[in-house]
C-alpha cells in the first residue's frame, strides 16, 4: 500500500521541537525524503534524526546565504524540492508600551521574512518542474486579537497575506500555496502558560480543549498531499472551534 509521500522530497523550517518536529515525524513515515532546519536547539534536532530518517540543517531564519545554500544542498542531494513547510517561529510577547524594538524586529524577520527566504529560494527548482507545494504555518492570532502579541499577530497576520499573494504568482505554474492556522496547541510555547490563562482560553474553544501537534500535523499533510490538488491559496483552520464563534 502506497504510504502517499514516496520519493517526495521536502524541508521542513524548525523541525526540531514542538509541531515541526511532529511534522518531520510524519511525512517520514509516509515515506517522504525529509531536511528539517533548526538553529538553537541542536540537542532536540540530533534526536529527531536519530529517531527519523531525517536530516537536520543548521540554518538560521536570518541569514539568506545559508538558506541558498541549504536550498542548493538538498536539490544536489535528492534532485528537487516537492514540499517546503514554512514553521519555524518564535514568539515575544510584551505589551506595546513595553516592547523593545528589537522584540518586534526579531519576530517579524524570524516568522515573516524568514518564510520569505526560504519560499523565494524554493520557488525556484519548484517552477522549473511546474510543480511543488509550500505551506505556511500562521496562527489565530493573525486572525483575531491577543493582547500582548502585537509583533505575533503581526507576523502570522502578513503571513496570510503573504501566502494568498504567493499561491496567486506560483498557481498558474503548478505550485500551489496554502497556509495552516493553528489554534492553542499543547506544546512547549503553552506549557508556560499561566494556569489561569489556560482555563479562560479553553473556555473559549467549542472542543474545550487545546489541540496536538499531530492534529496541525495531520492538516499540512493533507495539503501537502494529492488529496488536496484543488486546493490553493487557502488557509485551513486547525483551533478546536475558537475562532468560528468570533463576530
Amino acid at each position: 500500500m502506497s504510504k502517499g509521500f514516496e520519493n517526495k522530497v521536502a524541508i521542513v523550517t524548525g523541525g526540531s521541537r514542538g509541531i515541526g518536529s511532529r511534522i518531520v515525524a510524519m511525512l517520514c513515515d509516509r515515506g517522504a525524503r525529509v531536511y528539517f532546519t533548526y538553529h538553537r536547539h541542536e540537542e532536540e534536532a540530533v534526536g529527531v534524526e536519530k529517531e527519523y530518517p531525517a536530516h537536520k540543517i543548521l540554518c538560521p531564519q536570518g541569514d539568506m546565504s545559508s538558506i541558498e545554500r541549504s536550498v542548493d544542498t538538498v536539490v544536489k542531494q535528492s534532485g528537487g524540492i516537492d514540499i517546503l513547510v514554512n514553521n519555524a517561529g518564535i514568539t515575544s510577547d510584551q505589551y506595546l508600551m513595553m516592547m523593545p524594538d528589537e522584540s518586534w524586529q526579531k519576530v517579524l524577520d524570524t516568522n515573516l521574512s524568514g518564510a520569505f527566504r526560504w519560499a523565494k529560494m524554493v520557488s525556484r527548482p519548484m517552477l522549473s518542474a511546474q510543480s511543488g507545494v509550500i505551506i505556511n504555518i500562521a496562527s489565530v492570532s493573525g486572525l483575531v486579537g491577543i493582547a500582548g502579541q502585537s509583533n505575533y499577530a503581526a507576523s502570522k497576520g502578513a503571513l496570510l497575506a503573504f501566502s494568498r499573494s504567493l499561491a496567486a504568482e506560483l498557481g498558474p505554474r503548478g505550485v500551489r500555496v496554502n497556509a495552516v492556522v493553528p489554534g492553542f496547541i499543547d506544546t512547549d510555547m503553552t506549557a508556560r502558560m499561566q494556569r489561569d490563562i489556560k482555563k479562560q482560553n479553553i473556555k473559549r474553544i467549542l472542543l474545550q480543549r487545546f489541540g496536538t501537534a499531530d492534529e496541525v500535523a495531520n492538516a499540512v499533510l493533507f495539503l501537502a498531499s494529492e488529496e488536496s490538488s484543488y486546493i490553493v491559496g487557502q488557509a485551513l483552520i486547525v483551533d478546536g472551534g475558537l475562532t468560528s464563534t468570533v463576530a
